[in-house]
Protein backbone atom coordinates (compact mmCIF):
# COMPACT_ATOMS: atom_id res chain seq x y z
CA UNK A 1 0.00 0.00 0.00
CA UNK A 2 1.13 3.87 -1.05
CA UNK A 3 1.75 6.01 1.80
CA UNK A 4 2.35 9.31 2.52
CA UNK A 5 4.36 11.00 5.34
CA UNK A 6 3.74 14.66 6.15
CA UNK A 7 6.21 16.25 8.25
CA UNK A 8 4.69 19.93 10.30
CA UNK A 9 8.09 21.94 9.86
CA UNK A 10 6.52 24.28 12.46
CA UNK A 11 6.35 22.07 14.78
CA UNK A 12 9.26 20.03 14.17
CA UNK A 13 12.12 21.26 16.11
CA UNK A 14 14.74 18.42 16.24
CA UNK A 15 17.71 20.35 18.51
CA UNK A 16 14.82 20.06 21.38
CA UNK A 17 14.38 15.80 20.77
CA UNK A 18 18.17 15.36 19.35
CA UNK A 19 16.50 13.26 16.04
CA UNK A 20 14.41 11.27 18.20
CA UNK A 21 12.38 10.06 15.11
CA UNK A 22 16.01 8.96 13.69
CA UNK A 23 17.12 7.58 16.98
CA UNK A 24 14.22 4.95 17.00
CA UNK A 25 13.49 4.20 13.15
CA UNK A 26 14.06 0.44 12.17
CA UNK A 27 15.09 1.35 9.21
CA UNK A 28 18.06 3.66 9.93
CA UNK A 29 18.93 0.68 12.39
CA UNK A 30 19.12 -1.53 9.49
CA UNK A 31 21.49 1.18 8.03
CA UNK A 32 18.33 2.23 5.40
CA UNK A 33 17.82 5.76 4.43
CA UNK A 34 14.69 6.12 5.49
CA UNK A 35 14.90 9.02 7.72
CA UNK A 36 17.96 11.38 6.58
CA UNK A 37 18.15 15.47 7.65
CA UNK A 38 18.13 18.16 5.03
CA UNK A 39 20.86 20.04 4.55
CA UNK A 40 19.27 23.31 4.23
CA UNK A 41 16.36 22.96 7.12
CA UNK A 42 18.57 20.50 9.24
CA UNK A 43 15.12 19.04 9.78
CA UNK A 44 14.64 15.54 9.38
CA UNK A 45 12.93 14.17 6.11
CA UNK A 46 11.18 10.51 5.26
CA UNK A 47 11.71 8.19 2.54
CA UNK A 48 7.86 7.42 1.87
CA UNK A 49 9.54 4.75 -0.74
CA UNK A 50 11.61 2.87 2.28
CA UNK A 51 9.43 3.85 4.76
CA UNK A 52 7.23 0.59 6.49
CA UNK A 53 4.76 2.55 7.96
CA UNK A 54 4.89 1.35 11.53
CA UNK A 55 4.35 4.61 13.33
CA UNK A 56 7.20 4.49 15.46
CA UNK A 57 8.43 7.89 14.71
CA UNK A 58 5.13 9.31 15.16
CA UNK A 59 4.61 8.22 18.55
CA UNK A 60 7.95 9.09 19.56
CA UNK A 61 7.85 12.70 18.15
CA UNK A 62 7.34 14.60 21.29
CA UNK A 63 6.22 17.72 18.81
CA UNK A 64 3.42 15.86 16.99
CA UNK A 65 5.48 16.69 13.74
CA UNK A 66 5.22 13.49 12.39
CA UNK A 67 1.95 11.63 10.88
CA UNK A 68 1.98 8.82 8.29
CA UNK A 69 -0.90 7.90 6.20
CA UNK A 70 -1.73 5.16 4.35
CA UNK A 71 -3.29 6.50 0.32
CA UNK A 72 -6.25 4.77 -1.00
CA UNK A 73 -4.76 1.74 -3.75
CA UNK A 74 -6.91 3.59 -6.48
CA UNK A 75 -4.95 6.74 -6.75
CA UNK A 76 -3.12 7.87 -9.51
CA UNK A 77 -0.10 9.90 -9.45
CA UNK A 78 -0.38 13.13 -7.97
CA UNK A 79 -1.79 16.03 -10.82
CA UNK A 80 0.46 18.46 -7.50
CA UNK A 81 3.04 17.82 -4.70
CA UNK A 82 4.24 20.91 -2.72
CA UNK A 83 7.79 19.03 -2.11
CA UNK A 84 9.33 15.93 -0.18
CA UNK A 85 6.32 15.30 2.77
CA UNK A 86 4.22 17.78 2.00
CA UNK A 87 0.61 18.01 0.63
CA UNK A 88 -0.54 16.64 -2.46
CA UNK A 89 -3.26 16.92 -4.83
CA UNK A 90 -4.91 14.00 -7.01
CA UNK A 91 -7.52 15.35 -10.15
CA UNK A 92 -8.84 17.87 -11.43
CA UNK A 93 -12.67 19.06 -11.55
CA UNK A 94 -14.15 19.11 -15.37
CA UNK A 95 -14.46 22.86 -16.49
CA UNK A 96 -17.66 23.21 -19.01
CA UNK A 97 -18.50 26.58 -20.40
CA UNK A 98 -22.43 28.18 -19.57
CA UNK A 99 -22.18 26.02 -16.31
CA UNK A 100 -21.29 27.01 -12.54
CA UNK A 101 -19.40 24.20 -10.65
CA UNK A 102 -19.17 23.90 -6.99
CA UNK A 103 -16.36 22.53 -4.98
CA UNK A 104 -16.94 21.41 -1.55
CA UNK A 105 -14.77 19.82 1.34
CA UNK A 106 -12.77 20.43 4.10
CA UNK A 107 -10.17 23.32 4.89
CA UNK A 108 -6.77 22.09 4.15
CA UNK A 109 -7.68 19.25 1.27
CA UNK A 110 -7.12 21.19 -2.32
CA UNK A 111 -9.92 23.47 -2.93
CA UNK A 112 -7.71 26.71 -3.17
CA UNK A 113 -4.27 24.60 -4.80
CA UNK A 114 -7.37 23.73 -7.55
CA UNK A 115 -8.03 27.49 -8.54
CA UNK A 116 -4.20 28.47 -8.56
CA UNK A 117 -3.82 25.73 -11.30
CA UNK A 118 -6.53 26.67 -13.06
CA UNK A 119 -5.53 30.05 -13.23
CA UNK A 120 -1.95 29.37 -13.78
CA UNK A 121 -0.34 31.11 -10.56
CA UNK A 122 0.89 27.65 -9.91
CA UNK A 123 2.08 24.60 -12.44
CA UNK A 124 1.39 21.40 -11.78
CA UNK A 125 4.54 19.07 -11.01
CA UNK A 126 2.42 15.76 -11.13
CA UNK A 127 4.72 14.58 -7.86
CA UNK A 128 8.16 15.35 -9.48
CA UNK A 129 9.15 18.09 -6.51
CA UNK A 130 12.77 18.48 -7.24
CA UNK A 131 11.60 20.01 -11.00
CA UNK A 132 10.97 23.73 -11.90
CA UNK A 133 8.62 23.69 -15.08
CA UNK A 134 8.80 26.94 -16.58
CA UNK A 135 5.70 26.59 -18.78
CA UNK A 136 2.95 24.41 -19.15
CA UNK A 137 3.89 22.15 -22.33
CA UNK A 138 4.18 18.92 -19.48
CA UNK A 139 0.81 19.68 -18.43
CA UNK A 140 -0.63 19.73 -21.96
CA UNK A 141 0.71 16.47 -23.20
CA UNK A 142 -0.56 15.18 -19.50
CA UNK A 143 -4.26 16.06 -20.49
CA UNK A 144 -4.00 15.18 -23.76
CA UNK A 145 -7.80 14.14 -25.70
CA UNK A 146 -9.32 15.67 -22.62
CA UNK A 147 -11.18 18.86 -22.25
CA UNK A 148 -8.40 20.06 -20.16
CA UNK A 149 -5.88 19.83 -22.58
CA UNK A 150 -7.37 22.72 -24.77
CA UNK A 151 -7.96 24.56 -21.60
CA UNK A 152 -4.05 24.36 -20.50
CA UNK A 153 -3.05 25.10 -24.18
CA UNK A 154 -5.19 27.85 -24.38
CA UNK A 155 -3.83 29.37 -20.91
CA UNK A 156 -0.69 29.09 -22.00
CA UNK A 157 -0.90 30.79 -25.44
CA UNK A 158 -2.93 33.23 -23.11
CA UNK A 159 -5.96 32.89 -25.04
CA UNK A 160 -8.13 32.94 -22.25
CA UNK A 161 -8.48 35.19 -19.61
CA UNK A 162 -8.99 33.85 -15.46
CA UNK A 163 -10.95 36.18 -13.09
CA UNK A 164 -10.22 34.86 -9.42
CA UNK A 165 -12.16 36.79 -6.63
CA UNK A 166 -10.18 36.01 -3.13
CA UNK A 167 -11.20 34.76 0.15
CA UNK A 168 -9.82 37.24 2.53
CA UNK A 169 -11.76 40.02 1.16
CA UNK A 170 -10.49 42.12 4.25
CA UNK A 171 -7.23 42.44 3.25
CA UNK A 172 -8.19 44.44 -0.30
CA UNK A 173 -8.38 47.46 1.65
CA UNK A 174 -4.47 46.95 2.27
CA UNK A 175 -3.81 46.53 -1.74
CA UNK A 176 -6.32 48.80 -3.40
CA UNK A 177 -6.96 52.24 -2.94
CA UNK A 178 -9.71 54.92 -3.36
CA UNK A 179 -13.33 54.84 -3.63
CA UNK A 180 -15.89 52.13 -4.92
CA UNK A 181 -16.92 54.33 -7.65
CA UNK A 182 -13.63 55.00 -9.22
CA UNK A 183 -12.90 51.24 -9.03
CA UNK A 184 -15.43 49.71 -10.43
CA UNK A 185 -15.46 52.23 -13.86
CA UNK A 186 -11.71 51.53 -13.93
CA UNK A 187 -12.07 47.75 -14.07
CA UNK A 188 -15.54 47.59 -16.24
CA UNK A 189 -14.69 45.94 -19.38
CA UNK A 190 -18.02 44.34 -19.77
CA UNK A 191 -20.60 47.30 -19.00
CA UNK A 192 -22.03 46.28 -16.14
CA UNK A 193 -21.10 48.89 -14.08
CA UNK A 194 -25.30 49.67 -13.40
CA UNK A 195 -26.18 45.93 -13.17
CA UNK A 196 -23.98 45.07 -10.11
CA UNK A 197 -24.57 48.38 -8.96
CA UNK A 198 -28.32 47.67 -8.77
CA UNK A 199 -28.24 44.20 -8.14
CA UNK A 200 -25.72 43.81 -5.19
CA UNK A 201 -26.98 47.03 -3.51
CA UNK A 202 -24.03 49.34 -3.78
CA UNK A 203 -25.35 52.69 -4.47
CA UNK A 204 -25.08 53.72 -1.07
CA UNK A 205 -21.21 53.10 -0.76
CA UNK A 206 -20.41 54.13 -4.25
CA UNK A 207 -18.38 57.23 -3.06
CA UNK A 208 -16.85 55.65 0.48
CA UNK A 209 -13.37 54.50 0.17
CA UNK A 210 -12.30 51.01 -0.05
CA UNK A 211 -10.70 51.43 3.92
CA UNK A 212 -13.94 52.75 5.65
CA UNK A 213 -15.99 49.79 4.26
CA UNK A 214 -17.50 46.94 6.20
CA UNK A 215 -16.81 43.09 5.60
CA UNK A 216 -20.05 42.61 4.04
CA UNK A 217 -20.08 45.49 1.56
CA UNK A 218 -16.05 44.78 0.99
CA UNK A 219 -17.21 41.24 -0.18
CA UNK A 220 -20.29 42.68 -2.29
CA UNK A 221 -17.31 45.07 -4.07
CA UNK A 222 -14.72 42.07 -4.60
CA UNK A 223 -17.94 40.14 -6.42
CA UNK A 224 -18.69 43.09 -8.28
CA UNK A 225 -14.85 44.15 -9.43
CA UNK A 226 -14.53 40.28 -10.69
CA UNK A 227 -18.24 40.10 -12.68
CA UNK A 228 -17.86 43.50 -14.53
CA UNK A 229 -14.71 42.19 -15.98
CA UNK A 230 -14.71 39.97 -19.16
CA UNK A 231 -13.05 36.92 -18.88
CA UNK A 232 -13.42 33.60 -19.90
CA UNK A 233 -13.27 31.33 -16.24
CA UNK A 234 -14.43 33.24 -13.34
CA UNK A 235 -13.38 31.60 -9.68
CA UNK A 236 -15.12 32.55 -6.76
CA UNK A 237 -13.43 31.57 -3.33
CA UNK A 238 -16.38 31.79 -0.48
CA UNK A 239 -18.24 34.76 -1.83
CA UNK A 240 -20.90 34.79 0.85
CA UNK A 241 -18.87 35.25 4.05
CA UNK A 242 -20.00 38.30 6.15
CA UNK A 243 -23.13 38.11 3.47
CA UNK A 244 -26.78 38.13 5.07
CA UNK A 245 -29.17 35.74 3.55
CA UNK A 246 -30.55 38.36 1.13
CA UNK A 247 -27.70 39.64 -0.27
CA UNK A 248 -26.68 35.96 -0.53
CA UNK A 249 -29.26 35.12 -2.99
CA UNK A 250 -28.06 38.50 -4.46
CA UNK A 251 -24.27 37.39 -5.18
CA UNK A 252 -26.13 34.00 -6.40
CA UNK A 253 -28.36 36.08 -8.52
CA UNK A 254 -24.98 37.92 -10.08
CA UNK A 255 -22.67 35.00 -10.38
CA UNK A 256 -25.48 32.88 -11.77
CA UNK A 257 -25.65 35.67 -14.82
CA UNK A 258 -22.31 34.95 -15.62
CA UNK A 259 -22.97 31.37 -16.40
CA UNK A 260 -26.09 32.20 -18.42
CA UNK A 261 -23.57 34.73 -20.76
CA UNK A 262 -21.92 31.57 -21.82
CA UNK A 263 -18.61 31.78 -18.53
CA UNK A 264 -17.26 29.14 -16.89
CA UNK A 265 -17.81 29.78 -13.24
CA UNK A 266 -16.09 27.62 -11.10
CA UNK A 267 -17.35 28.32 -6.78
CA UNK A 268 -15.93 27.42 -3.79
CA UNK A 269 -18.24 27.54 -0.47
CA UNK A 270 -19.10 25.95 2.34
CA UNK A 271 -23.28 27.44 3.22
CA UNK A 272 -24.62 24.49 1.72
CA UNK A 273 -27.95 26.32 1.14
CA UNK A 274 -26.21 28.66 -1.00
CA UNK A 275 -23.91 26.30 -2.81
CA UNK A 276 -27.48 24.55 -3.69
CA UNK A 277 -28.52 27.72 -5.06
CA UNK A 278 -25.69 28.56 -7.16
CA UNK A 279 -24.18 25.38 -8.80
CA UNK A 280 -25.52 23.11 -11.51
CA UNK A 281 -22.83 20.79 -10.39
CA UNK A 282 -20.34 19.93 -8.15
CA UNK A 283 -17.10 17.89 -6.79
CA UNK A 284 -16.39 16.93 -3.40
CA UNK A 285 -12.66 16.93 -2.39
CA UNK A 286 -11.77 14.43 0.20
CA UNK A 287 -8.55 12.90 1.97
CA UNK A 288 -6.70 14.17 4.41
CA UNK A 289 -6.43 18.16 5.62
CA UNK A 290 -2.82 19.19 5.13
CA UNK A 291 -1.93 15.87 3.65
CA UNK A 292 -3.46 14.66 0.38
CA UNK A 293 -6.52 15.64 -1.61
CA UNK A 294 -8.58 14.19 -3.98
CA UNK A 295 -11.30 15.23 -6.48
CA UNK A 296 -14.60 12.86 -6.52
CA UNK A 297 -16.50 12.65 -9.80
CA UNK A 298 -18.80 15.37 -10.81
CA UNK A 299 -22.04 15.10 -9.36
CA UNK A 300 -25.47 16.63 -9.99
CA UNK A 301 -25.44 19.53 -7.04
CA UNK A 302 -28.67 17.64 -4.92
CA UNK A 303 -26.99 14.34 -4.95
CA UNK A 304 -23.62 15.78 -4.45
CA UNK A 305 -24.71 18.08 -1.28
CA UNK A 306 -26.74 14.90 -0.29
CA UNK A 307 -23.34 12.38 -0.64
CA UNK A 308 -21.39 15.01 1.55
CA UNK A 309 -24.04 15.56 4.43
CA UNK A 310 -24.51 11.65 4.33
CA UNK A 311 -21.02 10.99 4.97
CA UNK A 312 -20.83 8.35 1.94
CA UNK A 313 -19.42 8.57 -1.87
CA UNK A 314 -21.36 5.74 -3.49
CA UNK A 315 -19.27 6.18 -7.16
CA UNK A 316 -16.19 6.04 -5.50
CA UNK A 317 -17.25 3.23 -2.48
CA UNK A 318 -15.16 6.05 -0.05
CA UNK A 319 -16.51 6.75 3.53
CA UNK A 320 -15.74 10.40 4.50
CA UNK A 321 -17.88 10.64 7.40
CA UNK A 322 -18.25 8.42 10.27
CA UNK A 323 -21.92 9.39 11.15
CA UNK A 324 -24.59 11.76 8.81
CA UNK A 325 -25.35 15.21 9.37
CA UNK A 326 -28.44 14.51 11.27
CA UNK A 327 -31.22 17.79 9.84
CA UNK A 328 -34.57 17.40 12.09
CA UNK A 329 -38.18 19.27 11.50
CA UNK A 330 -38.41 20.46 14.90
CA UNK A 331 -42.18 21.55 16.63
CA UNK A 332 -42.37 25.08 18.05
CA UNK A 333 -40.86 25.00 21.23
CA UNK A 334 -41.95 26.75 24.16
CA UNK A 335 -40.68 29.06 26.04
CA UNK A 336 -39.33 27.42 29.10
CA UNK A 337 -40.50 27.71 33.27
CA UNK A 338 -38.23 28.97 36.30
CA UNK A 339 -36.11 31.36 36.29
CA UNK A 340 -34.41 32.92 33.24
CA UNK A 341 -30.17 33.46 33.17
CA UNK A 342 -31.04 36.87 32.11
CA UNK A 343 -34.49 39.13 31.80
CA UNK A 344 -34.09 42.27 29.52
CA UNK A 345 -36.97 45.01 29.35
CA UNK A 346 -37.32 47.13 26.12
CA UNK A 347 -33.74 48.45 24.93
CA UNK A 348 -33.04 51.36 22.67
CA UNK A 349 -29.69 53.03 21.41
CA UNK A 350 -28.76 55.92 19.34
CA UNK A 351 -26.67 57.02 17.01
CA UNK A 352 -26.12 59.76 14.39
CA UNK A 353 -28.04 58.25 11.56
CA UNK A 354 -28.82 54.77 13.51
CA UNK A 355 -31.37 54.13 16.02
CA UNK A 356 -32.01 50.08 17.41
CA UNK A 357 -34.98 49.37 19.38
CA UNK A 358 -35.09 45.57 21.13
CA UNK A 359 -38.33 44.44 22.61
CA UNK A 360 -37.76 43.31 26.06
CA UNK A 361 -36.64 39.12 26.65
CA UNK A 362 -35.46 36.20 28.87
CA UNK A 363 -32.39 34.13 27.86
CA UNK A 364 -32.52 30.47 29.76
CA UNK A 365 -29.92 27.38 30.99
CA UNK A 366 -28.82 25.05 28.68
CA UNK A 367 -30.33 27.40 25.73
CA UNK A 368 -28.65 28.28 22.12
CA UNK A 369 -31.11 31.45 20.69
CA UNK A 370 -29.73 32.44 17.11
CA UNK A 371 -30.33 36.08 16.17
CA UNK A 372 -30.80 36.88 12.05
CA UNK A 373 -31.63 39.52 9.95
CA UNK A 374 -29.96 41.98 6.95
CA UNK A 375 -26.32 43.22 7.81
CA UNK A 376 -26.39 47.08 9.10
CA UNK A 377 -30.05 46.48 11.00
CA UNK A 378 -28.14 45.95 14.65
CA UNK A 379 -27.50 42.55 15.36
CA UNK A 380 -23.65 43.05 16.31
CA UNK A 381 -25.19 46.75 18.16
CA UNK A 382 -27.21 44.73 20.17
CA UNK A 383 -24.91 41.59 21.40
CA UNK A 384 -22.57 44.72 21.86
CA UNK A 385 -25.45 45.87 24.66
CA UNK A 386 -25.60 42.37 26.06
CA UNK A 387 -22.04 42.44 26.27
CA UNK A 388 -21.48 45.95 28.56
CA UNK A 389 -19.38 46.72 25.07
CA UNK A 390 -21.78 49.49 24.49
CA UNK A 391 -24.39 51.00 27.09
CA UNK A 392 -28.10 51.35 26.24
CA UNK A 393 -29.82 54.52 25.91
CA UNK A 394 -32.88 53.38 27.77
CA UNK A 395 -33.96 49.86 29.62
CA UNK A 396 -31.54 47.63 31.30
CA UNK A 397 -30.25 44.03 31.54
CA UNK A 398 -31.83 42.60 34.97
CA UNK A 399 -29.19 39.99 36.79
CA UNK A 400 -25.42 40.33 37.45
CA UNK A 401 -24.06 38.05 34.12
CA UNK A 402 -20.85 37.04 32.74
CA UNK A 403 -20.63 38.06 29.20
CA UNK A 404 -17.97 36.38 26.98
CA UNK A 405 -18.07 38.31 23.57
CA UNK A 406 -16.37 36.76 20.03
CA UNK A 407 -16.73 40.14 17.83
CA UNK A 408 -17.50 39.46 14.57
CA UNK A 409 -13.95 40.82 12.91
CA UNK A 410 -10.84 38.77 14.75
CA UNK A 411 -8.11 40.48 15.45
CA UNK A 412 -4.78 38.79 14.15
CA UNK A 413 -2.38 41.31 14.98
CA UNK A 414 -0.80 39.54 18.10
CA UNK A 415 3.05 39.19 17.90
CA UNK A 416 3.90 35.74 18.93
CA UNK A 417 2.86 31.52 18.52
CA UNK A 418 -0.49 30.05 19.22
CA UNK A 419 0.81 28.81 21.94
CA UNK A 420 1.84 32.36 23.43
CA UNK A 421 -1.54 33.43 22.60
CA UNK A 422 -2.87 30.45 24.92
CA UNK A 423 -1.06 31.06 27.87
CA UNK A 424 -1.36 34.60 27.39
CA UNK A 425 -5.44 34.44 26.99
CA UNK A 426 -6.86 31.37 28.28
CA UNK A 427 -6.26 30.58 32.22
CA UNK A 428 -7.38 27.38 31.73
CA UNK A 429 -4.81 26.40 28.99
CA UNK A 430 -2.78 23.14 30.13
CA UNK A 431 -5.87 21.61 32.09
CA UNK A 432 -7.33 18.41 30.92
CA UNK A 433 -10.58 19.57 30.73
CA UNK A 434 -9.30 22.44 27.69
CA UNK A 435 -7.34 19.96 26.18
CA UNK A 436 -10.26 17.41 25.99
CA UNK A 437 -13.10 20.21 25.76
CA UNK A 438 -12.13 22.68 23.49
CA UNK A 439 -8.95 22.39 22.44
CA UNK A 440 -9.40 19.01 20.81
CA UNK A 441 -12.27 19.61 18.73
CA UNK A 442 -10.77 22.80 17.45
CA UNK A 443 -7.16 21.28 16.48
CA UNK A 444 -5.78 23.70 17.90
CA UNK A 445 -2.48 21.21 18.53
CA UNK A 446 -2.01 21.67 14.76
CA UNK A 447 -1.35 25.03 15.13
CA UNK A 448 0.38 25.39 18.64
CA UNK A 449 3.99 26.57 16.86
CA UNK A 450 2.21 28.74 14.37
CA UNK A 451 2.88 32.82 14.61
CA UNK A 452 -0.75 33.73 15.12
CA UNK A 453 -0.82 36.54 12.19
CA UNK A 454 -0.08 33.93 9.34
CA UNK A 455 -2.93 31.90 10.50
CA UNK A 456 -5.53 31.41 7.99
CA UNK A 457 -9.44 32.90 8.58
CA UNK A 458 -10.49 29.67 9.59
CA UNK A 459 -7.58 28.94 11.77
CA UNK A 460 -7.74 32.46 13.22
CA UNK A 461 -11.50 31.98 13.38
CA UNK A 462 -11.29 28.12 15.39
CA UNK A 463 -8.82 29.96 17.74
CA UNK A 464 -11.08 33.20 18.87
CA UNK A 465 -14.14 30.55 19.56
CA UNK A 466 -11.85 28.29 21.77
CA UNK A 467 -10.94 31.23 23.68
CA UNK A 468 -14.28 32.56 24.30
CA UNK A 469 -14.97 29.34 24.91
CA UNK A 470 -12.13 29.22 27.95
CA UNK A 471 -13.43 31.85 29.35
CA UNK A 472 -16.04 31.59 32.65
CA UNK A 473 -19.33 33.29 31.77
CA UNK A 474 -23.34 33.00 31.93
CA UNK A 475 -23.58 34.37 28.77
CA UNK A 476 -21.27 33.03 25.33
CA UNK A 477 -21.87 35.66 22.64
CA UNK A 478 -20.72 34.81 18.76
CA UNK A 479 -21.14 37.18 16.27
CA UNK A 480 -20.65 35.41 12.98
CA UNK A 481 -18.90 32.06 13.91
CA UNK A 482 -19.31 30.15 10.94
CA UNK A 483 -16.93 32.72 8.79
CA UNK A 484 -14.43 30.63 6.77
CA UNK A 485 -15.35 26.97 8.63
CA UNK A 486 -15.90 25.05 6.22
CA UNK A 487 -19.14 22.32 6.86
CA UNK A 488 -17.32 19.72 8.90
CA UNK A 489 -15.91 22.61 11.50
CA UNK A 490 -19.21 24.50 11.28
CA UNK A 491 -20.59 21.30 12.16
CA UNK A 492 -18.31 20.71 15.14
CA UNK A 493 -18.50 24.17 16.50
CA UNK A 494 -22.01 23.77 17.26
CA UNK A 495 -21.57 20.44 18.52
CA UNK A 496 -19.09 21.59 20.97
CA UNK A 497 -20.68 25.41 22.24
CA UNK A 498 -23.77 22.75 22.74
CA UNK A 499 -21.77 20.60 25.47
CA UNK A 500 -20.00 23.43 27.33
CA UNK A 501 -23.42 26.14 27.60
CA UNK A 502 -24.64 22.81 29.57
CA UNK A 503 -21.96 21.76 31.29
CA UNK A 504 -21.73 25.05 32.37
CA UNK A 505 -25.37 25.72 32.98
CA UNK A 506 -25.11 28.64 30.35
CA UNK A 507 -26.39 30.05 27.77
CA UNK A 508 -25.44 31.63 24.38
CA UNK A 509 -26.42 33.66 21.70
CA UNK A 510 -24.99 33.49 18.55
CA UNK A 511 -25.61 36.04 15.41
CA UNK A 512 -24.99 34.06 12.06
CA UNK A 513 -26.18 33.88 8.24
CA UNK A 514 -25.69 30.17 7.50
CA UNK A 515 -29.50 28.92 7.45
CA UNK A 516 -28.11 25.49 7.90
CA UNK A 517 -25.80 26.12 10.61
CA UNK A 518 -28.76 28.12 12.49
CA UNK A 519 -31.33 25.08 11.81
CA UNK A 520 -29.00 22.39 13.26
CA UNK A 521 -28.02 24.62 16.66
CA UNK A 522 -31.03 27.25 17.27
CA UNK A 523 -33.26 26.59 20.53
CA UNK A 524 -35.32 29.78 19.45
CA UNK A 525 -34.36 32.61 17.59
CA UNK A 526 -34.34 36.17 17.78
CA UNK A 527 -35.39 38.36 14.27
CA UNK A 528 -34.40 41.73 13.38
CA UNK A 529 -36.39 43.92 11.06
CA UNK A 530 -36.18 47.32 10.31
CA UNK A 531 -34.19 49.59 7.26
CA UNK A 532 -30.09 48.80 6.99
CA UNK A 533 -28.02 51.74 8.49
CA UNK A 534 -31.19 53.75 9.57
CA UNK A 535 -32.80 51.48 12.22
CA UNK A 536 -33.55 48.06 13.80
CA UNK A 537 -35.54 46.52 15.76
CA UNK A 538 -35.06 42.99 17.19
CA UNK A 539 -37.75 40.59 18.38
CA UNK A 540 -37.89 38.82 21.44
CA UNK A 541 -36.48 35.14 21.36
CA UNK A 542 -38.98 32.48 20.02
CA UNK A 543 -39.61 29.67 18.00
CA UNK A 544 -37.83 28.90 15.53
CA UNK A 545 -40.40 28.36 13.21
CA UNK A 546 -42.05 30.99 13.61
CA UNK A 547 -39.21 33.34 13.84
CA UNK A 548 -37.86 32.18 10.14
CA UNK A 549 -40.99 32.22 8.88
CA UNK A 550 -40.93 35.71 9.85
CA UNK A 551 -37.78 36.50 8.30
CA UNK A 552 -38.09 34.67 4.74
CA UNK A 553 -42.00 36.45 4.58
CA UNK A 554 -40.05 39.86 4.87
CA UNK A 555 -37.52 38.42 2.50
CA UNK A 556 -40.04 36.87 0.16
CA UNK A 557 -38.09 33.74 0.33
CA UNK A 558 -38.95 30.19 0.95
CA UNK A 559 -37.07 27.51 1.99
CA UNK A 560 -38.25 23.41 1.43
CA UNK A 561 -36.91 20.03 2.97
CA UNK A 562 -34.89 17.57 1.32
CA UNK A 563 -36.68 14.60 0.77
CA UNK A 564 -33.66 12.37 2.19
CA UNK A 565 -31.56 14.75 4.28
CA UNK A 566 -34.54 17.25 5.91
CA UNK A 567 -31.72 20.36 4.93
CA UNK A 568 -33.61 23.22 4.28
CA UNK A 569 -33.44 23.66 0.14
CA UNK A 570 -34.32 27.33 -1.12
CA UNK A 571 -36.54 27.80 -3.80
CA UNK A 572 -36.69 29.42 -7.47
CA UNK A 573 -38.89 32.37 -6.75
CA UNK A 574 -42.31 31.98 -8.39
CA UNK A 575 -42.06 27.87 -8.36
CA UNK A 576 -44.54 25.92 -7.77
CA UNK A 577 -43.31 24.90 -4.28
CA UNK A 578 -42.53 28.45 -3.52
CA UNK A 579 -46.48 30.04 -4.71
CA UNK A 580 -47.77 26.61 -2.35
CA UNK A 581 -45.70 27.51 0.71
CA UNK A 582 -46.42 31.23 0.60
CA UNK A 583 -50.24 30.61 0.41
CA UNK A 584 -50.53 28.65 3.56
CA UNK A 585 -47.61 30.39 5.33
CA UNK A 586 -44.98 28.67 5.65
CA UNK A 587 -42.25 30.05 4.12
CA UNK A 588 -39.53 27.47 6.33
CA UNK A 589 -41.10 24.14 8.02
CA UNK A 590 -43.03 22.63 4.46
CA UNK A 591 -41.73 18.64 4.88
CA UNK A 592 -41.77 18.09 0.70
CA UNK A 593 -42.53 13.77 1.84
Amino acid sequence: MSRISILDRDRCQPKKCNYVCIEYCPGVRMEEDTIVIDEDSKKPIISEQLCQGCGICTSRCPFDAITIINLPEALDEPIHRFGQNQFELFSLPQLSKGTVLGLLGQNGIGKSTIMKILSGEIIPNFGNYDKKYKDLSHVIDYYKGSALQNYFKNLSEDKIKVIHKPQMVDQLPKVVKGNVRDLLKKIDESNKFDYVCKNLDLKNILDRDMENLSGGELQRVAIAASVVRDGDFYFFDEPTSWLDVHQRLNAVKVIRSLADEGKSVLVIEHDLATLDALSDNIHILYGEPGAYGVVSQMKGVRVGINSYINGFLAEENVRIRKQAIKFSIRPPTQEQEGSPITTYTDLEKHFEGFDLKAEGGKIYHDEIVTAFGSNGIGKTTFAKILAGVEEADSGEIENDIKIAYKSQYIISDFEGRVQDFLYTNVPSYGSNLFQSEIMKPFSLEELLEKQVKDLSGGELQRLAIASTLSKEADIYLFDEPTAFLDVEQRLITGKTIRKIIESKNAASLIVDHDILFIDYISDRAMVFEGNPGLNGYANKPTDLRSSMNKFLKDLNISFRRDKETKRPRVNKLDSYLDREQKEIGEYYYLDTK
